[in-house]
Protein backbone atom coordinates (compact mmCIF):
# COMPACT_ATOMS: atom_id res chain seq x y z
CA UNK A 1 0.00 0.00 0.00
CA UNK A 2 1.05 3.54 -0.44
CA UNK A 3 2.79 5.20 2.17
CA UNK A 4 1.33 7.75 4.06
CA UNK A 5 2.97 11.13 5.72
CA UNK A 6 2.62 11.38 9.98
CA UNK A 7 -0.50 11.82 11.19
CA UNK A 8 0.17 15.75 12.91
CA UNK A 9 -3.30 17.77 12.78
CA UNK A 10 -5.90 15.58 11.60
CA UNK A 11 -7.53 18.80 9.73
CA UNK A 12 -4.15 19.43 7.79
CA UNK A 13 -4.73 15.91 6.28
CA UNK A 14 -7.63 16.48 4.65
CA UNK A 15 -7.71 16.84 1.12
CA UNK A 16 -8.98 20.10 -0.10
CA UNK A 17 -13.05 20.70 -0.26
CA UNK A 18 -12.24 21.34 -4.29
CA UNK A 19 -10.60 18.16 -4.84
CA UNK A 20 -10.39 17.29 -8.36
CA UNK A 21 -12.16 14.23 -8.36
CA UNK A 22 -15.84 12.85 -7.51
CA UNK A 23 -14.88 9.99 -5.85
CA UNK A 24 -14.80 10.35 -1.98
CA UNK A 25 -13.39 6.86 -1.44
CA UNK A 26 -11.21 4.78 -4.12
CA UNK A 27 -10.43 1.10 -3.35
CA UNK A 28 -7.74 -0.39 -5.44
CA UNK A 29 -6.43 -3.77 -5.72
CA UNK A 30 -7.36 -4.78 -1.97
CA UNK A 31 -5.94 -8.06 -1.18
CA UNK A 32 -6.24 -9.51 2.36
CA UNK A 33 -5.53 -13.20 3.87
CA UNK A 34 -6.04 -14.44 7.14
CA UNK A 35 -4.21 -18.29 6.61
CA UNK A 36 -5.53 -19.87 3.62
CA UNK A 37 -8.67 -17.69 3.82
CA UNK A 38 -8.48 -15.22 1.26
CA UNK A 39 -11.20 -12.87 2.42
CA UNK A 40 -10.62 -10.00 0.06
CA UNK A 41 -9.47 -10.36 -3.84
CA UNK A 42 -8.02 -7.71 -5.94
CA UNK A 43 -11.15 -5.47 -4.70
CA UNK A 44 -11.63 -2.20 -6.88
CA UNK A 45 -14.62 -0.48 -5.47
CA UNK A 46 -15.47 3.52 -6.09
CA UNK A 47 -17.40 5.41 -3.54
CA UNK A 48 -18.72 8.79 -4.87
CA UNK A 49 -19.00 11.78 -2.88
CA UNK A 50 -22.40 12.75 -1.64
CA UNK A 51 -24.46 9.21 -2.31
CA UNK A 52 -25.28 6.91 -0.56
CA UNK A 53 -23.35 3.64 -1.77
CA UNK A 54 -24.64 -0.16 -0.48
CA UNK A 55 -22.43 -3.26 -0.10
CA UNK A 56 -24.04 -6.54 -0.23
CA UNK A 57 -23.07 -10.54 -0.08
CA UNK A 58 -23.46 -13.57 1.91
CA UNK A 59 -21.57 -14.09 4.89
CA UNK A 60 -18.09 -14.64 4.18
CA UNK A 61 -17.82 -12.43 0.93
CA UNK A 62 -15.65 -10.54 2.50
CA UNK A 63 -17.64 -6.79 3.55
CA UNK A 64 -17.14 -6.17 6.70
CA UNK A 65 -13.47 -7.32 6.00
CA UNK A 66 -13.26 -4.44 3.10
CA UNK A 67 -14.88 -2.14 5.76
CA UNK A 68 -12.45 -3.05 8.69
CA UNK A 69 -9.24 -2.48 6.21
CA UNK A 70 -10.73 1.48 4.98
CA UNK A 71 -11.40 2.34 8.88
CA UNK A 72 -8.11 1.20 9.71
CA UNK A 73 -9.09 -2.06 11.84
CA UNK A 74 -7.04 -4.53 9.70
CA UNK A 75 -4.17 -3.86 6.99
CA UNK A 76 -4.44 -4.71 3.59
CA UNK A 77 -1.78 -7.18 2.44
CA UNK A 78 -1.74 -5.52 -1.01
CA UNK A 79 -3.67 -2.47 -3.01
CA UNK A 80 -4.32 1.26 -2.65
CA UNK A 81 -6.56 3.33 -0.39
CA UNK A 82 -7.41 6.76 -1.94
CA UNK A 83 -9.24 9.56 -0.36
CA UNK A 84 -10.82 12.52 -1.94
CA UNK A 85 -8.15 11.51 -4.53
CA UNK A 86 -5.04 10.96 -2.64
CA UNK A 87 -3.48 7.78 -1.59
CA UNK A 88 -3.34 6.88 2.28
CA UNK A 89 -2.14 4.21 4.40
CA UNK A 90 -4.56 4.17 7.04
CA UNK A 91 -2.78 2.77 10.03
CA UNK A 92 -5.89 2.84 12.99
CA UNK A 93 -8.99 3.83 13.11
CA UNK A 94 -8.14 7.45 14.35
CA UNK A 95 -6.04 7.83 11.37
CA UNK A 96 -9.17 7.22 9.29
CA UNK A 97 -11.25 9.83 11.64
CA UNK A 98 -8.36 11.82 10.58
CA UNK A 99 -9.02 11.59 7.51
CA UNK A 100 -12.61 12.18 7.54
CA UNK A 101 -14.10 8.34 7.70
CA UNK A 102 -16.05 7.42 10.69
CA UNK A 103 -18.20 3.76 11.34
CA UNK A 104 -21.24 2.70 13.34
CA UNK A 105 -21.07 -0.14 14.15
CA UNK A 106 -23.60 -3.21 14.34
CA UNK A 107 -23.28 -3.25 18.47
CA UNK A 108 -22.87 0.17 19.55
CA UNK A 109 -20.53 1.26 21.67
CA UNK A 110 -21.93 3.38 24.21
CA UNK A 111 -21.29 3.83 27.97
CA UNK A 112 -24.87 2.73 29.48
CA UNK A 113 -24.54 5.09 32.71
CA UNK A 114 -23.16 8.03 30.79
CA UNK A 115 -25.17 11.23 28.92
CA UNK A 116 -25.28 11.45 25.22
CA UNK A 117 -23.26 14.56 25.95
CA UNK A 118 -20.70 12.48 27.24
CA UNK A 119 -20.84 9.52 25.12
CA UNK A 120 -20.25 12.26 22.13
CA UNK A 121 -17.00 14.21 23.94
CA UNK A 122 -15.61 10.52 25.23
CA UNK A 123 -12.61 9.87 23.65
CA UNK A 124 -12.47 13.37 21.91
CA UNK A 125 -11.78 15.33 24.61
CA UNK A 126 -9.70 18.91 23.76
CA UNK A 127 -7.88 19.45 27.06
CA UNK A 128 -7.42 17.41 30.52
CA UNK A 129 -10.29 19.78 32.28
CA UNK A 130 -13.61 18.07 31.60
CA UNK A 131 -15.60 20.99 32.41
CA UNK A 132 -14.67 23.22 29.52
CA UNK A 133 -14.71 20.40 26.88
CA UNK A 134 -17.88 19.57 27.84
CA UNK A 135 -19.41 23.30 27.43
CA UNK A 136 -17.78 23.27 24.11
CA UNK A 137 -18.97 19.89 22.95
CA UNK A 138 -22.72 21.03 24.09
CA UNK A 139 -22.83 23.85 21.57
CA UNK A 140 -21.52 21.83 19.05
CA UNK A 141 -23.55 18.59 19.49
CA UNK A 142 -26.64 21.44 19.47
CA UNK A 143 -25.50 22.69 15.96
CA UNK A 144 -25.00 19.33 14.35
CA UNK A 145 -28.50 17.57 16.05
CA UNK A 146 -30.10 21.05 14.19
CA UNK A 147 -28.24 20.70 10.57
CA UNK A 148 -28.49 16.56 10.67
CA UNK A 149 -32.19 16.65 12.20
CA UNK A 150 -30.65 13.83 14.80
CA UNK A 151 -33.13 15.66 17.44
CA UNK A 152 -31.47 14.19 21.11
CA UNK A 153 -31.11 15.30 24.90
CA UNK A 154 -27.68 15.98 25.45
CA UNK A 155 -28.26 15.30 28.84
CA UNK A 156 -30.21 12.33 28.65
CA UNK A 157 -28.88 9.18 30.02
CA UNK A 158 -28.02 6.16 27.56
CA UNK A 159 -29.42 3.34 29.26
CA UNK A 160 -32.78 5.68 29.54
CA UNK A 161 -33.15 6.13 25.80
CA UNK A 162 -34.41 4.10 23.00
CA UNK A 163 -32.52 1.95 20.42
CA UNK A 164 -32.84 4.04 17.84
CA UNK A 165 -32.06 7.01 19.62
CA UNK A 166 -28.93 5.57 20.68
CA UNK A 167 -27.85 5.04 16.89
CA UNK A 168 -28.41 8.47 16.66
CA UNK A 169 -25.86 9.58 19.29
CA UNK A 170 -23.19 6.72 17.48
CA UNK A 171 -23.89 9.24 14.42
CA UNK A 172 -23.12 12.12 15.94
CA UNK A 173 -20.15 10.94 18.00
CA UNK A 174 -18.76 9.96 13.87
CA UNK A 175 -19.80 13.49 12.76
CA UNK A 176 -18.41 15.36 15.77
CA UNK A 177 -14.93 13.85 15.07
CA UNK A 178 -15.21 15.66 11.85
CA UNK A 179 -16.84 12.47 9.61
CA UNK A 180 -17.47 12.93 6.28
CA UNK A 181 -17.64 9.42 5.06
CA UNK A 182 -19.87 7.31 7.35
CA UNK A 183 -19.58 3.37 7.40
CA UNK A 184 -23.03 1.89 8.65
CA UNK A 185 -22.76 -2.04 9.59
CA UNK A 186 -26.35 -3.41 9.42
CA UNK A 187 -27.28 -0.27 11.32
CA UNK A 188 -31.14 -1.92 11.29
CA UNK A 189 -30.94 -5.02 12.71
CA UNK A 190 -32.00 -3.47 16.12
CA UNK A 191 -34.47 -0.81 15.09
CA UNK A 192 -38.77 -0.99 14.75
CA UNK A 193 -40.07 -0.40 11.36
CA UNK A 194 -40.86 3.06 12.67
CA UNK A 195 -37.03 3.89 13.69
CA UNK A 196 -35.83 2.36 10.61
CA UNK A 197 -38.01 5.02 8.72
CA UNK A 198 -36.12 7.66 10.68
CA UNK A 199 -32.77 6.51 10.42
CA UNK A 200 -33.46 6.48 6.67
CA UNK A 201 -34.39 10.20 6.74
CA UNK A 202 -31.19 10.97 8.63
CA UNK A 203 -29.51 9.38 5.87
CA UNK A 204 -31.30 10.96 3.49
CA UNK A 205 -30.82 14.40 5.27
CA UNK A 206 -26.78 13.21 5.41
CA UNK A 207 -26.57 13.32 1.80
CA UNK A 208 -28.33 16.48 0.84
CA UNK A 209 -25.59 17.87 2.81
CA UNK A 210 -22.54 16.24 1.29
CA UNK A 211 -21.78 13.80 3.71
CA UNK A 212 -20.95 10.20 1.99
CA UNK A 213 -22.99 6.81 2.83
CA UNK A 214 -21.59 3.23 2.91
CA UNK A 215 -24.37 1.01 4.01
CA UNK A 216 -23.30 -2.54 4.98
CA UNK A 217 -26.80 -5.02 5.20
CA UNK A 218 -28.31 -7.94 4.27
CA UNK A 219 -32.08 -6.18 3.69
CA UNK A 220 -32.72 -5.98 -0.38
CA UNK A 221 -35.59 -4.08 0.66
CA UNK A 222 -33.47 -1.32 2.16
CA UNK A 223 -31.03 -1.44 -0.59
CA UNK A 224 -33.55 -0.32 -3.05
CA UNK A 225 -35.40 2.40 -0.57
CA UNK A 226 -32.36 4.47 0.53
CA UNK A 227 -29.03 3.71 -1.72
CA UNK A 228 -27.69 5.75 -5.42
CA UNK A 229 -24.84 2.61 -6.26
CA UNK A 230 -24.99 -0.90 -4.97
CA UNK A 231 -21.69 -3.20 -5.04
CA UNK A 232 -21.87 -7.09 -4.98
CA UNK A 233 -19.39 -9.35 -3.19
CA UNK A 234 -18.85 -12.96 -3.63
CA UNK A 235 -16.36 -15.46 -2.57
CA UNK A 236 -13.96 -12.41 -1.35
CA UNK A 237 -14.07 -10.73 -4.64
CA UNK A 238 -15.84 -7.71 -6.33
CA UNK A 239 -19.06 -9.24 -8.91
CA UNK A 240 -20.60 -6.05 -9.62
CA UNK A 241 -21.17 -2.15 -9.07
CA UNK A 242 -24.55 -1.13 -10.40
CA UNK A 243 -27.17 2.01 -10.22
CA UNK A 244 -30.04 1.13 -7.62
CA UNK A 245 -32.41 2.44 -9.73
CA UNK A 246 -31.18 0.19 -12.93
CA UNK A 247 -31.54 -3.14 -11.14
CA UNK A 248 -33.83 -5.32 -8.72
CA UNK A 249 -33.81 -7.43 -5.86
CA UNK A 250 -33.63 -10.71 -7.92
CA UNK A 251 -30.60 -9.64 -9.98
CA UNK A 252 -28.90 -8.70 -6.58
CA UNK A 253 -29.85 -11.80 -4.82
CA UNK A 254 -28.47 -13.91 -7.88
CA UNK A 255 -25.49 -12.00 -7.80
CA UNK A 256 -25.02 -12.56 -4.81
CA UNK A 257 -25.66 -16.43 -4.79
CA UNK A 258 -24.48 -17.06 -8.34
CA UNK A 259 -27.54 -18.65 -8.91
CA UNK A 260 -31.61 -17.73 -8.95
CA UNK A 261 -33.19 -17.12 -5.81
CA UNK A 262 -36.76 -17.35 -5.18
CA UNK A 263 -37.00 -14.20 -2.62
CA UNK A 264 -40.76 -14.73 -1.43
CA UNK A 265 -42.26 -17.86 0.34
CA UNK A 266 -43.82 -19.93 -1.53
CA UNK A 267 -47.06 -21.39 0.81
CA UNK A 268 -50.02 -22.51 0.21
CA UNK A 269 -53.06 -21.02 3.03
CA UNK A 270 -52.77 -22.81 6.65
CA UNK A 271 -55.41 -25.32 7.61
CA UNK A 272 -54.88 -25.35 11.23
CA UNK A 273 -56.65 -27.87 13.90
CA UNK A 274 -56.39 -29.02 16.83
CA UNK A 275 -54.47 -27.00 19.49
CA UNK A 276 -51.05 -28.93 20.24
CA UNK A 277 -49.61 -25.64 22.70
CA UNK A 278 -50.89 -23.60 25.02
CA UNK A 279 -49.26 -20.74 27.29
CA UNK A 280 -51.05 -19.69 29.81
CA UNK A 281 -50.06 -16.94 32.08
CA UNK A 282 -46.36 -17.36 31.76
CA UNK A 283 -43.98 -15.25 33.94
CA UNK A 284 -40.52 -15.71 33.51
CA UNK A 285 -37.52 -14.04 34.40
CA UNK A 286 -34.06 -13.57 33.25
CA UNK A 287 -30.50 -14.15 34.81
CA UNK A 288 -30.89 -11.22 36.85
CA UNK A 289 -33.99 -11.54 38.22
CA UNK A 290 -35.99 -9.48 36.24
CA UNK A 291 -39.22 -10.25 35.02
CA UNK A 292 -38.88 -10.21 31.14
CA UNK A 293 -42.16 -12.28 30.76
CA UNK A 294 -45.12 -10.84 31.85
CA UNK A 295 -48.44 -13.05 32.50
CA UNK A 296 -48.52 -14.36 28.78
CA UNK A 297 -50.90 -16.76 27.03
CA UNK A 298 -51.44 -17.70 23.65
CA UNK A 299 -51.69 -20.98 21.64
CA UNK A 300 -50.50 -22.58 18.60
CA UNK A 301 -52.61 -25.25 16.42
CA UNK A 302 -51.55 -28.08 14.37
CA UNK A 303 -50.95 -26.86 10.68
CA UNK A 304 -49.99 -23.37 11.53
CA UNK A 305 -46.95 -20.75 12.25
CA UNK A 306 -47.35 -18.61 14.71
CA UNK A 307 -44.67 -15.71 14.65
CA UNK A 308 -43.89 -13.46 17.69
CA UNK A 309 -42.19 -10.05 16.12
CA UNK A 310 -40.50 -7.58 18.89
CA UNK A 311 -37.58 -5.44 18.73
CA UNK A 312 -34.91 -7.40 20.25
CA UNK A 313 -35.09 -7.32 23.91
CA UNK A 314 -38.91 -7.46 24.78
CA UNK A 315 -38.98 -10.86 26.51
CA UNK A 316 -39.05 -13.24 23.28
CA UNK A 317 -35.52 -15.23 24.29
CA UNK A 318 -36.84 -15.73 27.45
CA UNK A 319 -40.32 -16.75 26.25
CA UNK A 320 -38.65 -19.21 24.09
CA UNK A 321 -36.19 -20.66 26.69
CA UNK A 322 -38.85 -21.29 28.91
CA UNK A 323 -40.93 -23.17 27.02
CA UNK A 324 -38.66 -25.15 25.42
CA UNK A 325 -37.70 -26.16 29.20
CA UNK A 326 -34.04 -24.46 29.28
CA UNK A 327 -35.38 -21.64 31.58
CA UNK A 328 -37.35 -21.74 35.00
CA UNK A 329 -40.68 -20.14 34.86
CA UNK A 330 -42.09 -18.35 38.06
CA UNK A 331 -45.41 -19.42 37.11
CA UNK A 332 -48.00 -20.19 34.43
CA UNK A 333 -48.45 -23.79 32.74
CA UNK A 334 -47.33 -24.85 29.38
CA UNK A 335 -49.70 -27.74 27.51
CA UNK A 336 -48.92 -30.08 24.80
CA UNK A 337 -51.50 -31.22 22.95
CA UNK A 338 -53.46 -31.13 26.65
CA UNK A 339 -51.20 -32.01 29.20
CA UNK A 340 -49.15 -29.93 30.92
CA UNK A 341 -45.29 -30.18 30.41
CA UNK A 342 -43.40 -30.47 33.36
CA UNK A 343 -40.41 -28.20 32.60
CA UNK A 344 -38.44 -27.16 35.79
CA UNK A 345 -34.77 -27.93 36.68
CA UNK A 346 -32.19 -29.27 34.46
CA UNK A 347 -33.74 -31.72 32.88
CA UNK A 348 -36.88 -29.82 31.58
CA UNK A 349 -35.52 -29.47 28.30
CA UNK A 350 -34.88 -33.32 27.54
CA UNK A 351 -38.88 -34.12 29.29
CA UNK A 352 -40.09 -31.39 27.07
CA UNK A 353 -38.09 -32.79 23.94
CA UNK A 354 -39.36 -36.72 24.99
CA UNK A 355 -43.25 -35.06 25.03
CA UNK A 356 -42.81 -34.09 21.41
CA UNK A 357 -41.77 -30.12 21.29
CA UNK A 358 -38.31 -29.42 19.60
CA UNK A 359 -36.23 -26.53 19.79
CA UNK A 360 -34.01 -24.65 17.67
CA UNK A 361 -32.42 -21.82 19.84
CA UNK A 362 -31.41 -18.35 19.22
CA UNK A 363 -28.13 -18.69 19.45
CA UNK A 364 -27.11 -21.90 17.59
CA UNK A 365 -23.54 -21.71 18.40
CA UNK A 366 -23.80 -20.90 22.62
CA UNK A 367 -27.41 -22.91 23.15
CA UNK A 368 -27.39 -25.38 20.02
CA UNK A 369 -24.61 -26.45 19.08
CA UNK A 370 -20.75 -27.79 20.78
CA UNK A 371 -18.47 -26.55 18.16
CA UNK A 372 -15.20 -28.73 18.82
CA UNK A 373 -17.25 -32.06 17.90
CA UNK A 374 -17.70 -33.76 14.68
CA UNK A 375 -20.86 -32.89 12.60
CA UNK A 376 -22.21 -36.37 13.60
CA UNK A 377 -22.23 -35.69 16.98
CA UNK A 378 -23.82 -32.29 16.99
CA UNK A 379 -26.48 -34.25 14.50
CA UNK A 380 -27.53 -36.51 17.62
CA UNK A 381 -27.18 -34.28 20.34
CA UNK A 382 -30.05 -34.33 22.93
CA UNK A 383 -31.10 -37.29 21.39
CA UNK A 384 -28.52 -39.68 22.34
CA UNK A 385 -31.28 -42.64 24.38
CA UNK A 386 -32.62 -42.93 20.88
CA UNK A 387 -32.56 -46.00 20.07
CA UNK A 388 -31.97 -45.58 16.45
CA UNK A 389 -28.66 -44.56 18.25
CA UNK A 390 -27.79 -47.98 20.12
CA UNK A 391 -29.40 -49.55 23.31
CA UNK A 392 -28.12 -48.94 26.90
CA UNK A 393 -25.54 -47.32 27.48
CA UNK A 394 -23.78 -48.76 24.28
CA UNK A 395 -23.79 -45.90 21.19
CA UNK A 396 -23.86 -47.80 17.45
CA UNK A 397 -21.39 -45.28 16.29
CA UNK A 398 -21.75 -46.58 12.55
CA UNK A 399 -25.50 -46.11 12.86
CA UNK A 400 -24.77 -42.22 14.24
CA UNK A 401 -22.65 -41.69 11.39
CA UNK A 402 -24.70 -43.38 8.73
CA UNK A 403 -28.00 -40.92 9.76
CA UNK A 404 -25.77 -38.43 9.73
CA UNK A 405 -24.82 -38.76 5.96
CA UNK A 406 -28.85 -39.39 5.35
CA UNK A 407 -29.24 -35.47 6.88
CA UNK A 408 -26.56 -33.81 5.32
CA UNK A 409 -27.71 -34.99 1.51
CA UNK A 410 -31.19 -34.40 2.59
CA UNK A 411 -30.65 -30.58 4.23
CA UNK A 412 -27.97 -29.65 1.38
CA UNK A 413 -25.62 -29.55 4.54
CA UNK A 414 -22.06 -28.14 3.03
CA UNK A 415 -19.23 -29.89 3.14
CA UNK A 416 -20.92 -33.09 3.16
CA UNK A 417 -18.68 -34.91 5.64
CA UNK A 418 -19.97 -35.70 9.25
CA UNK A 419 -16.46 -36.39 10.64
CA UNK A 420 -15.68 -32.55 10.00
CA UNK A 421 -15.29 -30.34 13.01
CA UNK A 422 -18.65 -28.33 13.48
CA UNK A 423 -16.91 -25.02 13.94
CA UNK A 424 -15.26 -25.56 10.39
CA UNK A 425 -19.07 -25.31 9.06
CA UNK A 426 -20.35 -21.74 7.87
CA UNK A 427 -22.95 -20.25 10.16
CA UNK A 428 -26.25 -21.15 7.43
CA UNK A 429 -24.75 -24.87 7.38
CA UNK A 430 -24.42 -25.00 11.01
CA UNK A 431 -28.09 -23.60 11.21
CA UNK A 432 -28.86 -26.28 8.84
CA UNK A 433 -27.09 -28.85 10.79
CA UNK A 434 -29.38 -28.01 14.49
CA UNK A 435 -32.75 -28.06 12.05
CA UNK A 436 -32.29 -31.21 10.60
CA UNK A 437 -31.41 -32.14 13.80
CA UNK A 438 -34.54 -31.18 15.25
CA UNK A 439 -36.83 -31.83 12.58
CA UNK A 440 -35.73 -35.25 11.94
CA UNK A 441 -37.30 -35.78 14.92
CA UNK A 442 -40.74 -35.95 13.95
CA UNK A 443 -41.83 -33.50 16.71
CA UNK A 444 -45.76 -32.01 17.21
CA UNK A 445 -44.33 -28.68 17.73
CA UNK A 446 -41.44 -27.27 16.79
CA UNK A 447 -39.85 -23.88 17.96
CA UNK A 448 -37.61 -22.07 16.37
CA UNK A 449 -35.74 -18.94 17.46
CA UNK A 450 -34.18 -16.34 14.63
CA UNK A 451 -34.47 -19.04 11.82
CA UNK A 452 -32.20 -17.26 9.43
CA UNK A 453 -30.07 -15.08 11.78
CA UNK A 454 -26.51 -14.97 10.61
CA UNK A 455 -27.20 -17.19 7.38
CA UNK A 456 -26.76 -16.58 3.48
CA UNK A 457 -29.34 -15.70 1.13
CA UNK A 458 -29.21 -19.09 -0.59
CA UNK A 459 -29.37 -21.06 2.84
CA UNK A 460 -32.49 -18.74 3.56
CA UNK A 461 -34.27 -19.72 1.02
CA UNK A 462 -33.85 -23.41 2.22
CA UNK A 463 -34.82 -23.19 5.63
CA UNK A 464 -37.65 -20.98 4.74
CA UNK A 465 -39.35 -24.47 2.70
CA UNK A 466 -38.31 -26.74 5.42
CA UNK A 467 -40.47 -24.85 7.84
CA UNK A 468 -43.53 -24.05 5.40
CA UNK A 469 -42.87 -28.16 4.82
CA UNK A 470 -43.42 -29.02 8.77
CA UNK A 471 -46.10 -27.42 9.43
CA UNK A 472 -47.99 -28.33 6.02
CA UNK A 473 -47.20 -31.96 7.63
CA UNK A 474 -49.28 -30.65 10.26
CA UNK A 475 -47.00 -29.33 13.03
CA UNK A 476 -47.56 -26.58 15.34
CA UNK A 477 -44.49 -23.90 14.42
CA UNK A 478 -43.88 -21.31 16.84
CA UNK A 479 -41.24 -18.87 15.45
CA UNK A 480 -39.63 -15.53 16.74
CA UNK A 481 -37.29 -13.97 14.28
CA UNK A 482 -36.28 -9.86 14.31
CA UNK A 483 -36.80 -9.80 10.82
CA UNK A 484 -40.03 -8.57 10.44
CA UNK A 485 -40.37 -9.15 6.77
CA UNK A 486 -39.32 -12.95 7.54
CA UNK A 487 -42.17 -13.54 10.43
CA UNK A 488 -44.57 -11.65 7.38
CA UNK A 489 -43.78 -13.90 4.69
CA UNK A 490 -44.00 -17.05 7.38
CA UNK A 491 -46.19 -16.47 10.13
CA UNK A 492 -49.80 -17.48 9.58
CA UNK A 493 -51.15 -15.30 12.72
CA UNK A 494 -48.86 -12.28 14.22
CA UNK A 495 -48.34 -11.67 17.88
CA UNK A 496 -46.32 -8.72 18.70
CA UNK A 497 -44.24 -8.89 22.36
CA UNK A 498 -43.51 -5.50 24.19
CA UNK A 499 -42.10 -5.02 27.01
CA UNK A 500 -42.80 -8.68 28.00
CA UNK A 501 -46.32 -8.35 26.93
CA UNK A 502 -48.32 -10.04 23.81
CA UNK A 503 -49.23 -6.55 23.24
CA UNK A 504 -51.57 -7.26 19.99
CA UNK A 505 -52.07 -10.10 17.36
CA UNK A 506 -52.39 -9.19 13.36
CA UNK A 507 -53.19 -11.31 10.03
CA UNK A 508 -50.16 -11.06 7.96
CA UNK A 509 -52.15 -10.50 4.73
CA UNK A 510 -54.29 -7.67 5.66
CA UNK A 511 -51.32 -6.07 8.88
CA UNK A 512 -49.34 -2.91 7.20
CA UNK A 513 -45.63 -2.55 8.69
CA UNK A 514 -46.83 0.24 10.32
CA UNK A 515 -49.17 -1.52 11.83
CA UNK A 516 -47.46 -3.43 13.12
CA UNK A 517 -44.20 -1.40 13.98
CA UNK A 518 -46.59 0.88 16.41
CA UNK A 519 -47.40 -2.16 18.48
CA UNK A 520 -43.64 -3.33 18.54
CA UNK A 521 -42.99 0.37 19.69
CA UNK A 522 -45.14 -0.40 22.30
CA UNK A 523 -48.49 1.94 20.53
CA UNK A 524 -51.65 0.16 20.01
CA UNK A 525 -52.68 -0.36 16.23
CA UNK A 526 -55.68 -1.08 14.58
CA UNK A 527 -54.23 -4.63 14.01
CA UNK A 528 -55.58 -5.59 17.61
CA UNK A 529 -57.35 -8.38 17.74
CA UNK A 530 -59.81 -9.76 20.59
CA UNK A 531 -59.48 -12.71 22.34
CA UNK A 532 -59.92 -15.96 21.19
CA UNK A 533 -59.48 -19.37 20.89
CA UNK A 534 -56.24 -19.12 18.78
CA UNK A 535 -55.13 -16.06 19.45
CA UNK A 536 -53.80 -14.00 22.36
CA UNK A 537 -55.06 -13.57 25.25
Amino acid sequence: MTTDTPMGDPNAQRPSGAAATDLAIELIGINKRFGAVHANRDIDLKIRRGTVHGIVGENGAGKSTLMSILYGFYTADSGEIRVNGTPHAITDSRHALALGIGMVHQHFMLVDNFSILENVVLGAEDSAMLGPSLARARGELTRLAKEYRLDVDPDAIIEDVSVGTQQRVEILKALYRGADVLILDEPTGVLTPAEADDLFRVLETLREQGKTIILITHKLREIMAITDYVSVMRQGAMVDTLKTSETNPEELAELMVGRRVLLRVDKTPARPGETFLAVENLVVKDDLGVTRVKDVSFTVRAGEIVGIAGVAGNGQSELLESVSGMRDQQSGTVRLKGTPLSLEGDDGAHRARKAGLAHVPEDRQRMGLVVAFEEWENAMLGYEDDRAYGKGVLLDIPAARARARERIQQFDIRPDNERLKTANFSGGNQQKIVLAREMSSNPDVLIVGQPTRGVDIGAIEFIHNQIIKMRDAGKAILLVSVELDEIRSLADRILVMFDGHIVGEADPATATERELGLMMAGVSGKADAPAAEGTAT
